[in-house]
């Protein structure tokens, strides 16, 4: 497969008025997502209206909720800038995210339905066909998705609201597992056994199993912070 860098990408957005603010939100989000602006790094409204092809209101919309979510700072006379996370932060993050993952997945294991089960195998199978073969925006949108439908199954609606901002805020720290050796084959390995302790409703082991795949996510992202 061949390498794609972050100028590759195209972060123009649909133009429905419904979804202008949020498609605006996500380019941004996306963005960071794959380096294209970095931790620390300035976000001059002039280079996100060209990016996104909008407006300066709609992405000074977009950047207030961003700034919401942790993800930009908006500084005086300098503008927004891409939040920055310490070493201690993101071991922090991932701590949380572990605790959280690892209880939508044991009451998932117990509670979610038919439907939900089958969603998500086919979430996974969109995850695997992403990770063979798409960019990182693909890779990270199955991914996305395959969380939504464990989330869902576990009709937990305050946990996912937590999750999502958890993760959002986490999307900074891709740029720096980006630059990491890449353990996709290891990751659907331990997503795998996630499902397979779905299927057979074995809640502690689903949480346990969750918990471990979170943990590994982390190891690579710290191991970065050594390196620089």
């Amino acid at each position: 497969m061949n390498e794609i860098s972050e100028d590759d990408y195209d972060f123009k957005v649909d133009r429905p008025a419904s979804t202008l603010r949020h498609s605006v939100t996500e380019s941004i989000r996306q963005a960071i997502a794959v380096g294209r602006f970095g931790a620390g790094a300035r976000m001059p409204e002039k280079d996100l209206c060209e990016m996104t092809g909008v407006s300066r209101t709609l992405v000074r919309e977009a950047l207030r909720q961003l700034e919401s979510e942790g993800i930009v700072n908006v500084i005086a006379h300098k503008g927004p800038i891409v939040a920055t996370i310490s070493a201690e932060q993101a071991a922090g993050l991932y701590e949380v995210r572990a605790v959280l993952e690892g209880l939508a997945a044991e009451l998932f294991a117990t509670k979610a339905s038919d439907a939900h089960r089958k969603a998500l195998h086919t979430a996974f199978e969109a995850v695997h066909q992403a990770y063979d073969e798409g960019d990182v925006l693909t890779r990270l949108a199955a991914k996305n998705r395959f969380y939504d439908c464990l989330i869902l199954g576990s009709g937990n609606e305050a946990l996912g609201a937590s999750l999502h901002m958890l993760n959002a805020r986490a999307m900074i720290l891709r740029g720096r597992s980006l630059q990491m050796p890449a353990r996709s084959g290891e990751s659907l390995k331990e997503i795998k056994h996630i499902i397979a302790a779905l299927d057979a409703r074995d809640g502690p082991e689903a949480r346990r199993l969750a918990v471990f795949h979170v943990q590994q996510a982390a190891r690579t992202v710290m191991l970065s912070y050594t390196l620089t």
